[in-house]
């Protein structure tokens, strides 16, 4: 019926899979695995916490001998999954709904496809050091399902789907590029391009992995680098993101280098907003774009 699929690394999952564990128990009776796999994880304590999930019903912790990725080690959960159709859940997630695995199975009587549950953030942001993440979140992922299904494609995110065994052999996640950023954009890129329908459903998680604003800066500059990797590699259309979109219409009137200076001349100026406890989203895009245009400048 179901296999549950987490990959984790340095991170406690005994809560996540204890609730879906227990959901699944009462809703799937056995016809249900949960497969965890840890990335060559270096937080030993962690290890020894996760390790404990091993002693539920149908659960499988098993540590990986080396780090492969996120892409690499998704592929893998799919190879070892024994049922056809596949939950994958990020480990910093956690579901809101106590039917949450029923509200998936419900789903499971349609043609195969891509089911997408949603995302949501806490309505208060409860730590100021990580301001600009929970903004973005609130503002640009926590989507209501209406809203997702204006662009089914892009509003995708791999942190709560539902798939077919038989639509991720087609699709799967890309091993060749680098761990980078931006691995969920260039797996929705390929659903459309093999028109596989993904379905917007109401059935979200708490992203609870929320990162400090240093970080998520330096994440979404790799992520910019990522996209501009799909780009030059064809892996992607350049109209299929915003930021290659404006920058395809900027560089039509060669104005590309304007940006450029913009990004080494006022970065701190754009760092210290977005380091702020009011950092400006419009900001942020502006100040990505033009980091995009520095490296292709």
């Amino acid at each position: 019926m179901l296999s549950i699929l987490i990959p984790t690394y340095n991170y406690d999952v005994v809560p996540l899979v204890t609730k879906v564990h227990a959901q699944c128990l009462k809703q799937l009776n056995q016809n249900f695995e949960i497969l965890i796999y840890d990335d060559c994880s270096t937080d030993n304590n962690i290890v020894a916490k996760n390790e404990s999930l091993n002693a539920l019903e149908n659960c499988n912790f098993k540590i990986l001998p080396n780090n492969i990725g996120r892409s690499a080690i998704r592929n893998k959960l799919s190879q070892d999954a024994k049922y056809n159709w596949l939950l994958f859940l990020d480990a910093d997630v956690m579901p809101i709904s106590e039917d949450f695995i029923l509200n998936y199975i419900s789903e499971t009587n349609e043609e195969p496809c891509v089911i997408y549950g949603g995302i949501l953030y806490p309505e208060t942001d409860q730590d100021d050091l990580k301001t600009l993440r929970w903004h973005y979140g609130k503002k640009r992922e926590a989507l209501n399902y209406l809203d997702r299904n204006k662009d089914v494609y892009l509003s995708f995110l791999t942190l709560n789907f539902l798939i077919h065994k038989s639509i991720f052999s087609t699709v799967k996640f890309n091993e060749e590029i680098p761990n980078f950023r931006h691995e969920d954009t260039l797996f929705s890129y390929n659903l459309r391009q093999h028109n596989i329908p993904v379905k917007h459903i109401d059935n979200p998680t708490y992203h609870l992995g929320i990162e400090d604003s240093v970080t998520f800066i330096k994440k979404s500059l790799e992520s910019v680098e990522a996209i501009n990797l799909f780009i030059k590699n064809d892996l992607i259309d350049p109209n299929y993101t915003l930021i290659s979109r404006t920058y395809k219409t900027i560089n039509k009137f060669r104005l590309g280098f304007i940006l450029s200076f913009i990004y080494k001349r006022f970065k701190p100026n754009f760092e210290k907003n977005l380091l702020s406890n009011s950092p400006s989203l419009f900001i942020f895009d502006i100040y990505r774009l033009c980091y995009y245009c520095h490296l292709n400048s």
